[in-house]
């Protein structure tokens, strides 16, 4: 072949890349930094050296002389007979006789790279189909703006620190922090050099098996589908992977990488499905304990003796054999290890026949997921929220309508109007639990002040610096387990004459398990079934399903009784949510008046009440205790300007 015929092969793939993007209405030539920069917040430059590029993050030019004479993939545009074709063939020529060696001097903005000078370098390159090129690189930095974007990019810059890598990218803030917790590094720790060769072979053998499945056809990144990979089957396993065993492992776990580019990738179920009445010799089959039976497996972290997150959830499952007596066998398995037995003992659930599994921590997330792909005839559900994982449905009560009360209650007790709450970790419903409790108090009272510290930051001493504040009225730990000797949970009252209780939440999960089993039976459990890949199931009911509730102490005044009551049973009916009206920040205003925070509003809400005095503590504030629910499931406590909403 000549080197006309290559030139005109190229231009044809250029022909054909500029048609495609005016089909779809996007601009048909390179991107021109000068043109993006004017409306970018630029910063400073750092001068990175020779690097070796990988090609494909070349995707523009540094100024608008010569963006028309090629397509957005580099492939030439003009004319065969011009002065410009006749100097790429040249070029082509000498990579085919002796290589190019002249690196280009490009810019990096956003992890993309711009030409200044050896844009027709490039072209060549990438029509041979170079992995990498050689660039004299300047790095022009950004503002910090807080926007999705500009957070990932420095979250890659410290990345990029500590490995040298280019080739990872992820679309989502906080990806580059468990990439690197489930590579077993510490944030910031540089990885020696076999690390980093392990892992960019793994992003590459990735990424060729991501384009068999057709990943290019996908918003998500490669790297985004292989952070989803590796949350199933792990890193060390990825690694080991070769490219003709990944396809296989991703084309099972398809779903996970589809919910990856779903704008909706959450479906929140907000209420219970009505019941459906089967034929009556179904429903007396049923009564008279005959007909199909479920085997339910429940996992604890702990055991209920110790924990009353788990003692709630072993009264639900004796709620569920007392509704169903012998249709359902149930069993639990407590003290599970995270990350050590607890994927063994999920085997030896589905071995020992259970139909439906549910794991009542979001720490054991990940094994459920990985035996949610492996045994795809069993129903698993994790209790936990905001969690996209289509094969695992997730369950949680919206906790804080019942905070939203006990701050009422607290707000009306309050006579110097200061408060005290005692948050655990700073996860996807806490916040709004803090938040929903201010509000509730701010509404009976609006002098009131809510101080919030939070058990897992490391160093506190919350008992003491209430002490020291002479903070009286205190929200605590939601309930009691039957072992602990701890008087100080739910709403309380600290007196001269000790503690004097005044209310707490309630966790029903009876209601909720005895439902969703009572689904299984009559069919709709299959009705919130959603499309391959198109959605996650997420199960957030509250006080109108009963699955959440506030019990008040008699002792507390009449009228505070019957504000306790005329609010819970307004949020139940739907006529009141604690999230309406005007919402302020401790930043400034969320929402205007008139307005409802939207559910996934207030699951993922990051910001305080203005009538709060604390703060969300950073993550490497955390004991380490909280860092893996953190990681999983922590809210963004980086400050943010306000945002009218």
């Amino acid at each position: 072949m000549s080197w006309t015929d290559e030139y005109r092969k190229a231009q044809r793939a250029g022909q054909k890349s500029f048609r495609a993007c005016v089909a779809k209405g996007m601009y048909p030539y390179l991107q021109v930094l000068d043109d993006i920069l004017e409306n970018s917040a630029a910063d400073t430059t750092q001068a990175l050296g020779v690097k070796e590029i990988p090609a494909e993050l070349f995707t523009g030019t540094k100024t608008d002389g010569r963006k028309t004479a090629f397509a957005p993939n580099f492939m030439p545009l003009l004319d065969e007979k011009t002065e410009f074709a006749r100097k790429w063939m040249e070029l082509c020529r000498a990579q085919q006789e002796e290589g190019i060696r002249e690196p280009v001097q490009a810019f990096e903005f956003m992890n993309r790279f711009y030409v200044q000078e050896g844009n027709k370098r490039v072209s060549v390159l990438k029509y041979f189909g170079a992995a990498s090129i050689r660039a004299r690189v300047t790095r022009i930095l950004p503002k910090r703006t807080g926007t999705p974007e500009n957070r990932v990019y420095f979250e890659f810059l410290d990345f990029y620190q500590a490995t040298e890598l280019n080739t990872v990218w992820f679309s989502r803030p906080g990806s580059y922090a468990r990439l690197t917790a489930a590579a077993g590094r510490r944030p910031g720790e540089v990885w020696p050099q076999e690390d980093r060769i392990t892992l960019a072979s793994l992003q590459l053998r990735f990424s060729q098996a991501y384009a068999v499945c057709g990943g290019a056809r996908l918003a998500a990144t490669p790297s985004d589908a292989l952070l989803a990979f590796i949350g199933v089957y792990g890193y060390q396993t990825a690694c080991a992977m070769t490219p003709s065993e990944m396809v296989p492992a991703l084309q099972r776990i398809w779903a996970e990488v589809l919910a990856l580019g779903e704008k909706d990738a959450l479906e929140l179920s907000m209420q219970p499905q009505p019941q459906q009445a089967g034929p009556l010799w179904n429903r007396l089959l049923g009564a008279a304990g005959v007909g199909p039976r479920l085997r339910v497996a429940f996992l604890h972290e702990r055991t209920a003796e110790t924990s009353g997150w788990t003692y709630a959830h072993e009264m639900g499952r004796g709620e569920v054999q007392r509704v169903f007596h012998e249709r359902v066998e149930t069993w639990a398995c407590d003290d599970v290890l995270v990350g050590k037995n607890d994927e063994q003992l999920l085997k030896q659930a589905v071995e020992r026949g259970a139909d439906v599994v549910f794991t009542t921590t979001p720490k054991l997330m990940p094994a459920t997921l990985k035996a949610a792909v492996t045994w795809p005839q069993v129903k698993f559900l994790n209790c936990s929220l905001h969690m996209t994982h289509p094969y695992v449905r997730t369950y949680y009560g919206r906790i804080h309508e019942a905070k939203f009360i006990l701050g009422a209650i607290a707000g009306s007790m309050a006579q110097d109007g200061r408060l005290g709450y005692i948050a655990s970790y700073p996860t996807y419903g806490m916040t709004a639990g803090v938040n929903a409790f201010a509000l509730g108090a701010q509404l009976v009272n609006p002098r009131a002040a809510v101080y919030v510290d939070w058990t897992a930051r490391r160093g506190s001493d919350i008992e003491r610096d209430f002490k020291e504040k002479g903070i009286r009225i205190i929200s605590n730990v939601d309930m009691n387990p039957p072992a602990a000797a701890r008087e100080r949970f739910g709403l309380y009252e600290e007196t001269p004459q000790g503690v004097r209780h005044l209310a707490m939440p309630l966790w029903n999960w009876g209601e909720f398990y005895t439902k969703i089993l009572r689904s299984i039976f009559d069919g709709t459990w299959r009705q919130a079934e959603t499309q391959p890949g198109a959605h996650a199931v997420n199960y957030w009911w509250g006080l109108s399903a009963g699955v959440v509730d506030v019990l008040c102490s008699h002792s507390l005044p009449q009228g505070t009784l019957r504000l306790a009551e005329l609010l819970k049973n307004a949020i139940a009916q739907g006529m009141f949510e604690p999230f309406s009206g005007p919402l302020y920040s401790q930043q400034g205003p969320v929402q205007q008046a008139g307005g409802t925070l939207a559910p996934q509003a207030v699951i993922t809400m990051d910001w305080l009440c203005s009538n709060i005095v604390g703060r969300i503590p950073a993550y490497d504030e955390l004991i380490d205790e909280a860092k893996p629910m953190v990681r999983l499931q922590g809210v963004d406590a980086t400050e943010k300007p306000a945002v009218l909403i």
